[in-house]
């Protein structure tokens, strides 16, 4: 029996990928086909390394990883768009009004 036996030591294991070149072509592409788009840099968490979120004028989104928030800053002014902080500003309106019609209505999607 092991009761009292001790535990090696555990490391945190990475569960997350950092940012790839394949993610800033996605949102770079992203931002060249929509309309009005923003980017909104999420924080790192204990289990994704920090994010940006580009949501178009009609709601529509996407999502990749980013090398921290001065490396997202950077990005979307070399985009021309504009960058907010989703911890000070929130996600926009148009972001939930866009899920809800997307789970009301999956097949127009």
């Amino acid at each position: 029996m092991a009761l009292f036996r001790r535990r090696k030591p555990s490391t945190p294991a990475s569960r997350d990928r950092p940012a790839e070149r394949a993610d800033l072509d996605h949102l770079a592409d992203f931002v060249r086909t929509r309309r009005g788009v923003e980017a909104y840099v999420e924080p790192r968490t204990t289990m994704t390394e920090t994010t940006v979120i580009m949501i178009a004028d009609d709601g529509e989104w996407t999502r990749r990883r980013i090398d921290g928030p001065d490396g997202a800053r950077r990005f979307a002014h070399a985009l021309g768009i504009p960058i907010y902080d989703v911890r000070l500003m929130g996600y926009p309106q148009r972001m939930r009004d866009y899920n809800e019609r997307r789970k009301r209505r999956p097949e127009l999607f």
